[in-house]
């Protein structure tokens, strides 16, 4: 039997367009982007076409295009980037519960520093209450961030009706979107969003690169200091072989449908998991707001982990793809108010473009024989 990976919430695989992308960059094209010469201009052109790459998948200008090291830089930039520019407006800034450790961890440093952080509750399907964020503002709020949705549950938060508070109170929104962008339409202006978050590794596209939108107008304090590159944002010679295959992967999304054949994987694995387990199987997260490819279930009575050990052919997470191989209840499912009996035997199915039914049916398989 071969080996089932469904673990694509954690990282996926590079797509085969997006290497053949970057190959030139690892041979002939090995100039500097901002060298005026035969062999930075060619690279300076790959990297401007990858920007608009990115802008076009999201609904934006190319010039508000930064591109990171990853999701955590990303987040980074955005929260200490925006904290250390606009402080002298305010220091209060707010989140939620249930947001990822580049979030959470970020925020708890600028809390030693003198931010003010609010951290909101979700209900028990993991979403954030609008009226919630709303009723947390005050007259030192500079800055709102919210996952547009969540990795463990896949969750997807109320971002637009957030997006028109924020807009109203003039206070600036940010949100991590590393686990849709590629799998759910993502358009920052529709979102009303002014910093957003991509993860080139949750889009077929290599580890180490990702992306920041920044609204034009909207000011931060570089993260790393020295020469004017990322539109001064950024210091440091651009990764052009990643950033490549950043916009490769974003145009293939592009391109793509809005998942509904992954979307009807993922419903099929769902009602085969209750037909056969019935009452044992409890879904995390809501029931339509989420993304289409993933299913996070709690076996009642069972613990994740186990269960995992003993399929060690297949591929999946316990919870958090930072956290895996954690067998104590995951903070989000906490937070969601899932008893720890319950939450104990969660196990995170995360589908991509490779997941076939057969490997479904094999999954399925297993489980039987062991539950």
């Amino acid at each position: 039997m071969q080996k089932i990976y469904l673990d694509y919430n954690a990282s996926t695989p590079l797509a085969p367009e997006v290497v053949q992308t970057m190959t030139p960059l690892l041979h002939e094209m090995f100039g500097n982007p901002s060298a005026l010469h035969w062999a930075g201009e060619p690279v300076k052109e790959v990297l401007h076409k990858a920007r608009e790459q990115v802008a076009n998948l999201i609904g934006s200008s190319s010039r508000e295009v930064v591109f990171t090291s990853g999701g955590s830089e990303a987040n980074n930039l955005a929260l200490k980037g925006f904290y250390f520019k606009n402080r002298n407006r305010g220091n209060h800034i707010i989140t939620s519960k249930i947001e990822h450790p580049a979030i959470v961890n970020p925020c708890k440093f600028l809390e030693k520093i003198g931010a003010r952080v609010t951290y909101v509750g979700v209900d028990q399907f993991g979403r954030v209450s609008p009226e919630d964020i709303e009723k947390a503002i005050t007259k030192e709020t500079i800055l709102i961030t919210i996952m547009h949705s969540n990795n463990e549950t896949g969750t997807l938060q109320p971002i637009e009706e957030i997006g028109k508070i924020a807009e109203r109170y003039e206070i600036a929104f940010h949100t991590d979107a590393s686990q849709s962008v590629g799998k759910v339409p993502v358009n920052v202006n529709e979102l009303k969003v002014d910093m957003l978050t991509i993860a080139g590794h949750k889009l077929y596209a290599p580890k180490g690169i990702g992306a920041l939108y920044i609204r034009e107008g909207i000011q931060l304090e570089p993260l790393i200091h020295g020469a004017g590159h990322e539109f001064g944002v950024r210091a440091g010679t651009e990764n052009t072989l990643l950033a490549a295959g950043l916009g490769k992967a974003c145009e293939i999304a592009n391109q793509l449908s809005e998942n509904s054949a992954m979307k009807d994987l993922t419903i099929y694995f769902w009602r085969q998991l209750k037909e056969e387990f019935g009452e044992q199987v409890v879904l995390n997260g809501h029931s339509k707001e989420r993304l289409p490819n993933t299913l996070n279930v709690n076996f009642v009575g069972k613990i994740g982990q186990e269960l995992l050990s003993a399929m060690p052919l297949l591929a999946a997470s316990t919870g958090s793809a930072c956290h895996a191989g954690n067998v104590e209840l995951s903070p989000v499912l906490k937070e969601m108010g899932v008893s720890e009996e319950v939450g104990m035997g969660a196990i995170r199915f995360s589908l991509g473009r490779n997941t076939t039914k057969e490997e479904i049916d094999q999954v399925m398989t297993w489980l039987k024989e062991i539950i």
